[in-house]
Protein backbone atom coordinates (compact mmCIF):
# COMPACT_ATOMS: atom_id res chain seq x y z
CA UNK A 1 0.00 0.00 0.00
CA UNK A 2 1.05 3.57 -0.69
CA UNK A 3 4.17 2.59 -2.58
CA UNK A 4 5.65 5.57 -4.34
CA UNK A 5 7.99 5.52 -7.28
CA UNK A 6 10.81 7.35 -5.48
CA UNK A 7 14.16 6.34 -4.05
CA UNK A 8 14.52 6.50 -0.26
CA UNK A 9 15.37 9.98 0.95
CA UNK A 10 16.35 11.80 4.14
CA UNK A 11 13.73 14.37 3.29
CA UNK A 12 9.96 14.14 3.54
CA UNK A 13 8.16 13.87 0.23
CA UNK A 14 5.04 15.91 -0.40
CA UNK A 15 2.59 13.03 -0.83
CA UNK A 16 0.17 15.28 -2.72
CA UNK A 17 2.67 15.23 -5.58
CA UNK A 18 4.39 11.82 -5.41
CA UNK A 19 1.64 9.39 -4.35
CA UNK A 20 -0.37 8.11 -7.34
CA UNK A 21 -4.08 8.94 -7.49
CA UNK A 22 -5.13 5.33 -8.04
CA UNK A 23 -3.91 2.49 -5.87
CA UNK A 24 -5.79 0.01 -8.10
CA UNK A 25 -7.59 1.62 -11.03
CA UNK A 26 -9.13 -1.64 -12.23
CA UNK A 27 -10.89 -2.01 -8.85
CA UNK A 28 -11.79 1.69 -8.59
CA UNK A 29 -9.49 2.24 -5.59
CA UNK A 30 -7.75 5.55 -4.92
CA UNK A 31 -5.12 6.71 -2.46
CA UNK A 32 -6.34 9.38 -0.08
CA UNK A 33 -4.72 11.63 2.49
CA UNK A 34 -6.98 12.12 5.50
CA UNK A 35 -7.57 15.73 6.52
CA UNK A 36 -10.48 15.54 8.99
CA UNK A 37 -11.86 12.60 10.95
CA UNK A 38 -15.61 12.10 11.32
CA UNK A 39 -17.01 13.80 14.41
CA UNK A 40 -14.61 16.76 14.32
CA UNK A 41 -15.56 20.43 13.94
CA UNK A 42 -11.95 21.40 13.10
CA UNK A 43 -11.29 21.87 9.37
CA UNK A 44 -7.74 20.88 8.44
CA UNK A 45 -6.48 21.40 4.92
CA UNK A 46 -3.40 20.15 3.07
CA UNK A 47 -1.04 22.90 1.93
CA UNK A 48 -0.44 22.26 -1.78
CA UNK A 49 3.15 23.50 -1.76
CA UNK A 50 4.40 21.58 1.27
CA UNK A 51 1.91 18.80 1.97
CA UNK A 52 1.60 19.77 5.64
CA UNK A 53 -1.78 20.02 7.34
CA UNK A 54 -2.97 23.47 8.34
CA UNK A 55 -5.88 24.25 10.65
CA UNK A 56 -8.03 26.14 8.18
CA UNK A 57 -10.73 26.99 10.72
CA UNK A 58 -12.69 25.79 13.71
CA UNK A 59 -16.26 25.08 12.64
CA UNK A 60 -18.74 27.91 13.05
CA UNK A 61 -21.19 25.68 14.92
CA UNK A 62 -21.39 22.29 16.60
CA UNK A 63 -22.25 20.74 13.21
CA UNK A 64 -19.50 18.09 13.06
CA UNK A 65 -18.25 16.23 10.00
CA UNK A 66 -20.52 13.18 9.50
CA UNK A 67 -17.80 11.47 7.43
CA UNK A 68 -14.01 11.37 7.25
CA UNK A 69 -12.75 14.02 4.85
CA UNK A 70 -9.62 14.02 2.72
CA UNK A 71 -8.05 14.49 -0.69
CA UNK A 72 -6.79 12.42 -3.61
CA UNK A 73 -3.13 13.09 -4.50
CA UNK A 74 -2.11 14.24 -7.98
CA UNK A 75 -5.58 15.61 -8.72
CA UNK A 76 -6.79 19.17 -9.23
CA UNK A 77 -10.41 20.19 -8.88
CA UNK A 78 -11.77 23.40 -10.39
CA UNK A 79 -11.45 25.17 -7.01
CA UNK A 80 -7.65 24.91 -7.25
CA UNK A 81 -7.27 22.19 -4.59
CA UNK A 82 -6.85 18.42 -4.72
CA UNK A 83 -10.11 16.55 -5.30
CA UNK A 84 -12.03 16.06 -2.03
CA UNK A 85 -13.23 12.72 -0.69
CA UNK A 86 -15.91 11.74 1.79
CA UNK A 87 -14.92 8.46 3.41
CA UNK A 88 -17.97 6.81 4.95
CA UNK A 89 -18.71 4.04 7.46
CA UNK A 90 -15.34 4.32 9.20
CA UNK A 91 -15.43 2.33 12.46
CA UNK A 92 -12.66 4.16 14.34
CA UNK A 93 -11.32 7.70 13.81
CA UNK A 94 -8.41 7.99 11.39
CA UNK A 95 -5.42 10.19 12.15
CA UNK A 96 -5.25 13.41 10.14
CA UNK A 97 -2.37 13.17 7.67
CA UNK A 98 -2.47 9.40 7.30
CA UNK A 99 -2.66 7.72 3.91
CA UNK A 100 -5.44 5.22 3.23
CA UNK A 101 -6.90 3.38 0.26
CA UNK A 102 -10.52 4.10 -0.62
CA UNK A 103 -12.84 2.21 -2.96
CA UNK A 104 -14.98 4.70 -4.87
CA UNK A 105 -18.73 4.09 -4.60
CA UNK A 106 -20.03 7.42 -5.94
CA UNK A 107 -19.77 11.15 -5.62
CA UNK A 108 -21.70 14.38 -5.32
CA UNK A 109 -21.66 17.56 -7.41
CA UNK A 110 -21.07 20.56 -5.17
CA UNK A 111 -20.42 24.28 -5.55
CA UNK A 112 -18.95 26.31 -2.70
CA UNK A 113 -19.07 30.10 -2.90
CA UNK A 114 -19.50 29.80 -6.67
CA UNK A 115 -16.59 27.38 -7.22
CA UNK A 116 -16.99 23.77 -8.32
CA UNK A 117 -15.86 21.62 -5.41
CA UNK A 118 -17.05 18.08 -6.19
CA UNK A 119 -16.72 15.28 -3.62
CA UNK A 120 -15.84 11.63 -4.29
CA UNK A 121 -17.47 9.17 -1.89
CA UNK A 122 -16.02 5.82 -0.86
CA UNK A 123 -15.26 3.20 1.76
CA UNK A 124 -11.99 1.86 3.14
CA UNK A 125 -10.33 -0.87 1.08
CA UNK A 126 -8.90 -2.64 4.13
CA UNK A 127 -12.07 -2.93 6.21
CA UNK A 128 -14.04 -6.15 5.79
CA UNK A 129 -17.06 -4.47 7.40
CA UNK A 130 -17.63 -2.46 4.22
CA UNK A 131 -16.60 -4.98 1.53
CA UNK A 132 -20.25 -5.41 0.55
CA UNK A 133 -20.80 -1.69 -0.15
CA UNK A 134 -20.40 -1.01 -3.87
CA UNK A 135 -22.78 1.92 -4.51
CA UNK A 136 -24.32 4.94 -2.79
CA UNK A 137 -27.75 3.32 -2.94
CA UNK A 138 -26.58 0.76 -0.36
CA UNK A 139 -26.05 3.58 2.15
CA UNK A 140 -29.76 4.46 2.05
CA UNK A 141 -31.63 7.67 1.28
CA UNK A 142 -30.85 9.17 4.68
CA UNK A 143 -27.13 9.23 3.82
CA UNK A 144 -27.87 11.50 0.84
CA UNK A 145 -30.21 13.67 2.91
CA UNK A 146 -27.66 14.05 5.72
CA UNK A 147 -24.78 14.73 3.30
CA UNK A 148 -26.80 17.38 1.44
CA UNK A 149 -27.83 19.01 4.72
CA UNK A 150 -24.27 19.07 6.04
CA UNK A 151 -22.69 20.47 2.88
CA UNK A 152 -25.33 23.16 2.53
CA UNK A 153 -25.24 24.23 6.19
CA UNK A 154 -21.76 23.73 7.65
CA UNK A 155 -20.83 27.34 6.87
CA UNK A 156 -24.24 28.83 7.71
CA UNK A 157 -22.90 30.75 10.72
CA UNK A 158 -19.84 32.07 8.87
CA UNK A 159 -21.85 35.13 7.85
CA UNK A 160 -25.19 34.97 9.71
CA UNK A 161 -28.09 36.44 7.80
CA UNK A 162 -26.56 35.87 4.37
CA UNK A 163 -27.64 33.07 2.05
CA UNK A 164 -25.79 29.77 2.41
CA UNK A 165 -22.98 29.49 -0.10
CA UNK A 166 -22.93 25.71 -0.60
CA UNK A 167 -25.17 24.09 -3.19
CA UNK A 168 -25.46 20.33 -3.65
CA UNK A 169 -26.23 19.07 -7.14
CA UNK A 170 -26.80 15.49 -8.17
CA UNK A 171 -25.27 12.41 -6.61
CA UNK A 172 -23.00 10.44 -8.94
CA UNK A 173 -22.73 6.75 -9.72
CA UNK A 174 -19.43 4.93 -9.21
CA UNK A 175 -18.50 5.28 -12.89
CA UNK A 176 -19.42 8.97 -12.99
CA UNK A 177 -17.33 9.58 -9.86
CA UNK A 178 -14.34 7.73 -11.34
CA UNK A 179 -14.65 9.93 -14.44
CA UNK A 180 -14.43 13.02 -12.19
CA UNK A 181 -11.26 11.53 -10.65
CA UNK A 182 -9.71 10.98 -14.10
CA UNK A 183 -10.64 14.50 -15.26
CA UNK A 184 -9.02 15.91 -12.11
CA UNK A 185 -5.88 13.84 -12.77
CA UNK A 186 -5.68 15.24 -16.31
CA UNK A 187 -6.16 18.80 -14.99
CA UNK A 188 -3.37 18.23 -12.46
CA UNK A 189 -1.00 16.97 -15.19
CA UNK A 190 -1.80 19.93 -17.44
CA UNK A 191 -2.25 22.83 -15.04
CA UNK A 192 -0.41 22.03 -11.80
CA UNK A 193 2.44 19.58 -12.44
CA UNK A 194 4.40 22.02 -14.69
CA UNK A 195 4.61 24.40 -11.71
CA UNK A 196 6.38 21.88 -9.47
CA UNK A 197 9.99 22.62 -8.61
CA UNK A 198 12.47 20.17 -10.11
Amino acid sequence: MANIDQKPSRYMYNLLHVLPSFSDEAEGCVNIIVEVSAGSINKYELINESGQLKLDRVGYSTLAYPFTYGAIPQTLDLDGDALDVLLVNVTEPLIAGCVAEMRVIGGVKFTDEGEIDDKIIGVLVNDKRVDHITSLDQLGEHFKTETKYYLENYKALKRPGTPNTGAVGKFLSTEQALEVVRESMERYEKDYKPKLAA
